[in-house]
C-alpha cells in the first residue's frame, strides 16, 4: 500500500525537486501539492518538466490542505514552516527543508534569524557522526525531521571525518563555496538576473554573516569538536544548481597524508552517497547534478600543515530534497535507497 504525500511549497525550486524524486518512488505517492501565489494552477504550468505528475493542481497551503496525508514535506521560507507543522497530528511524518527546526539553541537562531524559532527536530543528515555512531539510528522511527542546509551539507561532510578521527583543529576552519543561484529560491531578485549572473562571480554574506555558520559549528561538535571557528564565504557563480566547497582546515602535528586519507576513507567506505575520490582527485559540479552524492577529493597542504577538502553537491539533491527523501525512509523503515540515484546527469 502506497503511503501519501503531500508537498507544501511545491512550486520552487526545493519543491520540484522534491516532486522529481518522489515520482519515481515506489512507496510514496504525491497526492496533495500545495503553493502561495500559484495556488489553483496546473502543477505543469509551474513544472513542465514533471509530466508524470500532470494530473495535479496546486491548492493553496494551508495544515487543513496537509491534514490526512501520511507524510508532509515541507519546502517553504524560512520561518514560516514552524507554525503549519504545529497544527499536523504528531503521527504524521513531517520533514522540513527550511532553517526553522534544524538549530539546536534559542540563542544562535535569535543571533542569526531573529525571533521565532521553532524548536529543534531531529536532524536529516544520516551520515553525520554522532557520538560513536551516526545520525541515522537517530532518525528511525521519529516524525519530525529537519533538513540540513545545503551549503552546510556540503561543509559538515568534508570536514566531519578529521574532526571524528581527532586529527583536524576545528578552531580555523575556512570555507570558500561556488553555489549556484537556485540555492536563494525562486522568487524574483535583480541580482539572480542573467544579465547580473552570467560571465559573474560575487561573494555574498560575507564576514560571518551567513545564517549556515551556526548549523556548521553544531554539526562539527557534534562530530566530536570541542570548538569550532569558522570562516564561511559563499560565492554566487552563473551555474543553475550545484555547490562546491574548498574546505581547509589545520592537521594536529603529526599528522601524516596516510593518516588524513585513511580517516576519510574509512568514515565514508559503506556509504552509498557519499564517496572520497583517489588521492590527487577532485570533483566537479557537473559530476553530481541530479543526484544524491556528495564526491570530494581529499589532500594534504603540507607547507601550511592543512588538509584540504573540495567536495561536490548538487544543492537540490543531496543539499536538500535528496537529504528529505533520504531521510523519510529511514524514519519509515523502508529501504534508505528508494527514489534515490547516485548518478548525475551529463553532459
Amino acid at each position: 500500500m502506497s503511503v501519501s504525500v503531500a508537498v507544501a511549497g511545491a512550486s520552487g525550486y526545493a519543491g520540484g525537486e522534491l516532486l522529481r524524486l518522489l515520482a519515481q518512488h515506489p512507496e510514496l505517492e504525491v497526492a496533495t501539492v500545495t503553493a502561495h501565489s500559484n495556488a489553483g494552477q496546473p502543477l505543469l504550468a509551474v513544472h513542465p518538466h514533471l509530466r508524470s505528475l500532470g494530473h495535479l493542481s496546486f491548492v493553496e497551503t494551508t495544515a487543513a490542505q496537509l491534514q490526512g496525508h501520511d507524510v508532509v514535506f515541507l519546502a517553504l521560507p524560512h520561518g514560516q514552516s514552524a507554525a503549519i507543522a504545529a497544527e499536523l497530528s504528531d503521527d504524521v511524518l513531517v520533514v522540513d527543508c527550511g532553517a526553522d527546526h534544524r538549530l539546536t539553541s534559542e540563542a544562535d537562531w535569535q543571533a542569526f534569524y531573529g525571533d521565532g524559532w521553532g524548536g529543534s527536530w531531529p536532524y536529516g543528515m544520516p551520515e553525520l557522526p554522532v557520538g560513536d555512531a551516526l545520525q541515522r539510528r537517530n532518525l528511525r522511527g521519529v516524525r519530525r525531521i529537519a533538513v540540513p542546509g545545503c551549503n552546510v551539507t556540503a561543509v559538515t561532510l568534508a570536514l566531519a571525518p578529521g574532526v571524528q578521527a581527532g586529527i583536524v583543529d576545528a578552531t580555523d576552519v575556512v570555507a570558500v563555496l561556488a553555489v549556484g543561484p537556485s540555492g536563494a529560491g525562486r522568487a524574483l531578485k535583480p541580482h539572480l538576473l542573467a544579465s547580473e549572473l552570467l560571465g559573474n562571480a560575487q561573494a555574498y554574506a560575507v564576514g560571518g554573516t551567513h545564517r549556515h555558520i551556526p548549523e556548521i559549528e553544531q554539526n562539527l561538535r557534534a562530530a566530536g569538536a570541542a570548538e569550532v571557528r569558522i570562516s564561511f564565504t559563499p560565492v554566487l557563480v552563473p551555474m543553475a544548481r550545484g555547490i562546491l566547497a574548498t574546505v581547509t582546515a589545520p592537521l594536529v602535528e603529526g599528522t601524516s597524508v596516510d593518516d588524513v586519507l585513511s580517516a576519510w576513507h574509512s568514515a565514508y567506505a559503506d556509504e552509498r552517497y557519499v564517496h572520497v575520490l583517489p588521492h590527487g582527485e577532485t570533483p566537479r559540479v557537473s559530476d553530481v547534478v541530479g543526484s544524491n552524492s556528495a564526491v570530494m577529493g581529499v589532500t594534504v597542504d603540507e607547507r601550511a600543515g592543512r588538509v584540504v577538502v573540495v567536495c561536490a553537491i548538487d544543492n537540490l539533491g543531496k543539499g536538500t530534497a535528496g537529504a528529505a527523501i533520504q531521510s523519510a525512509n529511514i524514519a519509515l523503515g523502508l529501504d534508505e535507497h528508494l527514489g534515490l540515484t547516485t548518478d548525475g546527469v551529463a553532459p
